[in-house]
């Protein structure tokens, strides 16, 4: 098949790769319905993918990974620039020319034998000022039809590139999945990705993490945009009016639950609605009125599967229905369907799980899923998709709202003082880990702007960034920012919040307070809802306004020994630290003496 560009620095690129990994041939993959069919037949008939029962879930197909490779691989994960300071303390470094030579011998002649597919992507819709674009090299099939998914795909692509040198380069190479030889390497100077020994999604989808996050974190600082790893909601008001929230969260505190949210009952029949624009990353940048705009990079829907269902998250699991590919789940050979657990209560009976063995759900300890198990689903099935979702321009971003997991320390919600403060209350993120995660719980992992394991560049500069643009706003055009926390206990160990979509109700103040229609108490950390402006209605014998309380206070000995752990992680970035963050520090420790 012809090349679909006469772009040279592509042509030169790929040329470079074929000599470099020696394919047997080569598909350019233009996005066409038949060509999907057919690389879908293919993967069928070699056992790479399994064609689902087509009547209830058509379109959709399983995929087993190698069960050495399930996961991101952060100890794996590098980010290559020149000098170690420039990666910062926060990343895993490599000096770029160790790296390549590295990553080439690796890489030599793996795909003898195999085909190379050159997909062409854009992250944003196609032609969007917002929008950048990729080509991913890649002898998985399994990697085309999920970038299919997750981006735009295809010949408009290069069509809009033209000559343009703009683009990220990326190569991914299966090689034989060996986990001592696998790296994720991202080199922000030089718009560059290499993947090899890997075909788990976060490793190998390359527009995913990689280039989302990493690559363009480091080319919105150098351009003056923001790449975050962000959810993005619209909330529509019963006057029609829709405000539009941008928020962070580390892994396991309800992101994908937030950002598909069903009102509660009692909003609901007022008129309420909650449309999503994005799930994980949002690509933010200032409007021409001043105002900061955000667009969601990608296509579809990445989501962990276990946990997923009609009561959690109705609206995710209709969004797996058609054209979703499924990994590492259960196989239900009676229907020709697939289960997770936490999808409801009858595992079946006569099934495969994730691993490819027979498995009786009904009897067997070991689970039928892998906790990581995944769906890539379009975005377009999305009930609560928002109309704005195409919008090349972006949707205008009014509240900025970080949220971590914490038993004690921070209220519901409270609201920054001014900008700075904002980016010192994302700077300070964190969350107690909890059984799912390795090692001991209830300790504090600090995740900044839930970006950790995702800046390509030193974070200290990542802050300066993020207050470098607040420079650029007019305060009245500025989003406000605020921190939430939906999982604060009492002394019994009980959640005092009940969470999913009643978290809407702290949504509605957040909007209130950008209005300007709400007051708030000062505190020592920031502003705090008066209870009363909480609309608790509907939630008898659940919150009360004497719990809800409880649930706002500040408690400054918990605080002064927080700050202690912000100074421990502020010091591993040395005299990097803006100045602006030490001085919101100082006021801290000082506010809570």
């Amino acid at each position: 098949m012809s090349a679909l560009t006469t772009n040279k620095s592509v042509l030169s690129w790929i040329d470079e790769k074929v000599e470099l990994v020696k394919p047997d041939k080569i598909v350019w993959i233009d996005g066409s319905k038949e060509q999907i069919e057919e690389l879908r037949a293919t993967a069928c008939s070699t056992g790479e993918l399994v064609k689902l029962n087509q009547d209830l879930l058509p379109n959709c197909y399983l995929h087993r990974t190698a069960v050495n490779d399930v996961a991101r691989v952060e100890g794996r994960t590098f980010i290559c620039a020149p000098t170690k300071e420039e990666a910062g303390p926060t990343n895993n470094w490599m000096e770029p020319s160790e790296a390549y030579n590295m990553l080439y011998d690796i890489a030599r002649d793996s795909y003898k034998g195999r085909t190379m597919y050159v997909i062409p992507y854009s992250m944003g819709p196609v032609g969007s000022p917002f929008a950048k674009i990729g080509i991913e090299l890649t002898d998985s099939i399994y990697v085309v039809l999920n970038m299919v998914i997750m981006t735009r795909v295809g010949k408009a692509v290069l069509d809009v590139l033209g000559d343009s040198n703009d683009w990220v380069r990326g190569l991914h190479c299966r090689c034989s999945i060996d986990e001592e030889k696998r790296y994720i390497c991202q080199f922000p100077q030089d718009n560059t990705i290499i993947s090899v020994n890997s075909g788990y999604g976060g490793n190998v989808l390359l527009g995913k993490k990689c280039f989302a996050l990493r690559i363009a974190s480091y080319q919105g600082w150098k351009e003056g945009w923001q790449a975050e790893h962000m959810l993005i909601l619209g909330i529509e008001n019963p006057q029609g009016e829709v405000k539009y929230i941008c928020a962070a969260f580390p892994s396991a505190c309800g992101k994908t639950n937030l950002a598909m949210l069903i009102p509660p009952e009692s909003y609901k029949k007022k008129g309420y609605k909650v449309w999503c624009v994005g799930d994980d990353i949002a690509w933010i940048r200032k409007g021409p009125d001043g105002r900061l705009y955000a667009i969601n990079p990608e296509n579809g829907f990445f989501g962990v599967a276990p946990g997923t269902n009609e009561k959690s998250n109705p609206n995710a699991l209709a969004t797996t229905k058609e054209g979703t590919i499924f990994t590492n789940v259960a196989h239900n050979l009676d229907n020709n369907t697939v289960w997770w657990e936490g999808l409801d209560k009858n595992p079946p009976a006569n099934a495969v799980e994730w691993k490819g063995s027979k498995w009786n759900g009904q009897e067997s300890e070991e689970k039928g899923a892998h906790p990581n198990s995944r769906f890539t689903a379009p975005a377009k099935n999305c009930p609560c998709l928002s109309s704005e979702f195409e919008n090349p321009n972006g949707v205008p971003i009014s509240a900025i709202v970080f949220g971590g997991r914490r038993a004690k320390l921070a209220p519901l919600v409270y609201q920054s003082r001014d900008w700075n403060h904002g980016v010192f209350v994302g700077s300070i993120m964190a969350s107690e880990t909890t059984a799912a995660a390795a090692g001991a719980v209830g300790v504090v992992r600090r995740d900044p702007m839930a970006m950790l394991p995702f800046c390509g560049y030193n974070m200290a500069d990542y802050w300066q960034h993020w207050i470098d643009i607040g420079k650029t706003l007019d305060a009245d055009k500025a989003p406000k920012i605020f921190n939430v926390n939906w999982f604060r206990k009492d002394d019994e160990g009980n959640f005092m919040w009940p969470g999913f979509g009643d978290n809407l109700r702290v949504l509605d103040w957040i909007i209130d307070r950008c209005e300007g229609k709400v007051g708030a108490k000062e505190t020592e950390i920031g502003f705090i809802p008066n209870a009363e402006d909480i609309n608790i209605e509907g939630l008898e014998g659940e919150v009360t306004l004497d719990s809800l309380k409880s649930i706002l206070e500040v408690e400054k000995e918990l605080w002064q020994e927080d700050a202690k752990g912000i100074e421990e992680f502020y010091a591993k970035f040395g005299d990097r630290i803006p100045p602006v963050l030490a001085e919101e520090l100082a006021t801290l420790k000082k506010n809570v003496q």
